[in-house]
């Protein structure tokens, strides 16, 4: 049945042979072109008065295309709340907090995530810092004379980086305006060190580095890849803690270090070589060939993890107050930890064999 409320328009010549998403995008000026292909994948639209969920549909001059009035009305964008949620706090101070994130933390407010986040969590932490309802000190520290344009919003307010949701490990967050400036410019300018820790499997070289431009997949638009002649450059540098299987060749434990943060940098270099990470959900579609030389209790516990094992385990910058160097790391979290011991005894009870 044909929803009654409908903005409905005609297209033009200079709309002709657009994507639907791209004629939304310019006919509904409050929407991206981003936004109208979620939006239309999820509710739809008329084309020529026949319903389509299809943001690639191309139109022709003179088309009829109708929108439900979730695309055509500008939506009040929900205002995120504070929430009570534990934090694993590393330090605190009047310009950072240093915390050691879980796996399954969702960093920022995102559809399907409004008010289960890292955010959230730091609102009902300092709601003098982060809060909208406290003193309206997110507008003050927007506008403070020594602070960049934008603090990250009111749904990222002292974000200056993330880690992916299932990914574990340190993160920092500022707290004030010149923190949110220096750890902004320390993050894009490569001014820190940050390590990680990763379980892949395979058996990579000893010591080397990946090095290609990472850009959104032109088969999947959810996934990143290592790009010939798109993307941005990407270098990460790895070096090998130790092996697990038979003659180590079945799985490693690697330590990365990254030149560059491009998004899921470590899971595409990894993956693009041919030693995708253990649980990768993106990048691990298929039963890796070294799982199956492994007894089948490893195998398919390995199988089963729910997650990409990968921890950051290190990160170290100077502080933007004191211009100390600083650093703080954290253990593996018990997941990761258990995986390990599991190939660990595994490995005992094969030489006892």
């Amino acid at each position: 049945m044909t929803p009654t409320k409908l903005t409905s328009f005609i297209i033009s010549k200079n709309l002709a042979n657009l994507r639907a998403d791209r004629a939304a995008a310019d006919l509904l000026p409050h929407l991206s072109r981003s936004k109208a292909k979620i939006l239309i994948e999820a509710h739809g639209f008329y084309h020529n008065q026949h319903f389509s969920k299809d943001p690639g549909a191309r139109l022709k001059e003179k088309d009829e295309v109708s929108f439900p009035e979730i695309l055509a009305k500008p939506q009040e964008p929900p205002k995120t709340i504070a929430r009570d949620i534990p934090l694993n706090l590393l330090y605190e101070d009047n310009d950072l907090i240093i915390l050691d994130k879980s796996a399954g933390l969702v960093v920022h407010p995102a559809p399907g995530h409004l008010d289960d986040t890292l955010v959230n969590a730091l609102m009902a932490h300092c709601p003098d810092v982060f809060s909208t309802e406290q003193n309206d000190t997110v507008e003050k520290l927007e506008t403070h004379e020594n602070h960049p344009e934008n603090y990250g919003g009111e749904d990222r307010p002292g974000i200056v980086h993330r880690l992916d949701k299932e990914t574990s490990g340190v993160m920092v967050v500022a707290k004030s305006p010149l923190a949110f400036k220096e750890l902004s410019r320390a993050f894009a300018e490569r001014d820190l060190s940050r390590r990680y820790v990763a379980l892949v499997w395979g058996n990579p070289p000893d010591t080397g580095e990946w090095e290609g431009n990472i850009g959104r997949s032109r088969n999947d638009r959810k996934k990143m890849a290592v790009l010939k002649d798109s993307g941005k450059p990407a270098k990460t540098y790895f070096k090998v803690l130790e092996r697990f299987g038979k003659n180590g060749e079945n799985l490693a434990l690697v330590e990365c270090k990254l030149a560059t943060g491009r998004t899921h940098q470590i899971r595409v270099h990894f993956s693009h070589h041919g030693f995708p990470l253990v649980g990768d959900p993106v990048y691990l579609k298929n039963i890796p060939r070294f799982a199956k030389t492994l007894p089948p209790a490893s195998r398919n516990y390995l199988l089963d993890f729910p997650r990409q094992a990968l921890h950051a385990a290190h990160l170290g910058f100077k502080h933007p107050k004191t211009g100390e160097w600083v650093e703080f790391s954290t253990e593996l979290p018990p997941d990761f930890k258990e995986i390990l011991e599991h190939l660990r005894e595994a490995e005992k009870n094969q030489g006892k064999a």
